[in-house]
């Protein structure tokens, strides 16, 4: 029997965003006060698993949300530039429905592809950077358990890609709530599944901008 590699992928916690502006790669955007009970819950969800290897997107709320686990493991933080979150032209502007800048015409140019999608980071080079990222981490955890810090559109991109899906789809759709694990189940070589688990509980799409 092949040995079996698991590579979890944990979306950070709560962000302190009172602005409730899309804060993507900004920096100055640490975990909320909710937040940071989120990654501790996560660190206990990690806690009896046999996590050999802990890597983190180089943003503070990813490393913030790491630091419970490393504590409870006994492990470093490596950090990855590859886990990132995506690039994106509405950065630091409001985006909600109806009070956003998607109102303001000026912006309108930006939506004219949403399969690349021309307002940010193409779909097709999130998923292979974090498809590298993942395949590193493997290597570094094989026969044992590996979890990655990143954010919901890169985790998101890299899933539907793994499932061969269209990678253009609706934000609120996406199964990746705050402090979530995707997991990616690997027998030797093969990947084998994907499982979804919530430690710190369900969170509501709609009422996360930044992500």
């Amino acid at each position: 029997m092949s040995e079996q590699t698991v590579v979890h992928l944990l979306r950070h916690g709560e962000v302190h965003n009172p602005g409730k502006v899309l804060y993507g790669r900004l920096p100055g955007f640490r975990l909320s006060t909710d937040g940071e009970a989120m990654a501790e819950k996560a660190a206990a969800w990690f806690a009896p698993r046999d996590v050999t290897h802990l890597v983190s997107s180089p943003l503070e709320r990813a490393q913030q949300t790491a630091a419970p686990i490393a504590e409870a493991l006994h492990l470093p933080v490596t950090i990855d530039e590859r886990l990132i979150e995506a690039g994106n032209a509405f950065e630091g502007l409001r985006v909600g429905v109806g009070d956003g800048a998607l109102r303001e015409p000026r912006h309108w140019w930006k939506l004219r592809n949403p399969f690349r999608p021309s307002w940010g980071e193409p779909y097709v080079e999130i998923a292979a950077r974090m498809l590298a990222a993942v395949e590193a981490a493997r290597a570094a955890a094989r026969g044992h358990e590996a979890v990655l810090v990143s954010h919901q559109l890169p985790i998101w991109t890299l899933r539907l890609h793994l499932e061969g899906r269209r990678y253009v789809h609706d934000p609120r759709h996406r199964q990746c709530g705050l402090a979530s694990v995707t997991s990616l189940t690997y027998d030797g070589d093969r990947f084998s599944g994907i499982s979804y688990a919530e430690p710190a509980g369900a969170t509501d799409p709609d009422a996360v901008p930044g992500a």
